[in-house]
């Protein structure tokens, strides 16, 4: 899925002119738009299924960049889980006791 990359531009001014009835229409349909001013992209209007696909895509990569930066960084060392809850003060029986916020 490329991002916004086969999206129509128009300027401010077009947008203006087109309402947003008329964007939020194209959106539906499934067409991306990109609002320029002096030829910069500022805004962008999108279907909310877009949306959601490049959120998910987000997402994912967030998931790969630490997957991999964890790959990278790992020596082969773990540490338990006993460890870790009596580097803070902790026991199992001690966060058993603790009671659930509802």
């Amino acid at each position: 899925m490329a991002a916004l990359n086969d999206a129509r531009e128009l300027t401010v001014t077009e947008a203006t002119k087109r309402g947003v009835a008329g964007l939020v229409a194209d959106a539906e349909h499934g067409d991306a738009l990109v609002v320029t001013r002096h030829h910069r992209p500022v805004a962008a209007v999108v279907g909310f299924h877009r949306l959601a696909e490049i959120e998910e895509a987000e997402a994912d990569l967030r998931d790969l960049a630490l997957v991999l930066a964890r790959s990278a960084a790992d020596t082969g060392r773990r540490t338990s889980l006993d460890d870790v809850l009596t580097a803070f003060g902790h026991t199992r029986e001690s966060l058993a006791a603790v009671e659930e916020d509802d």
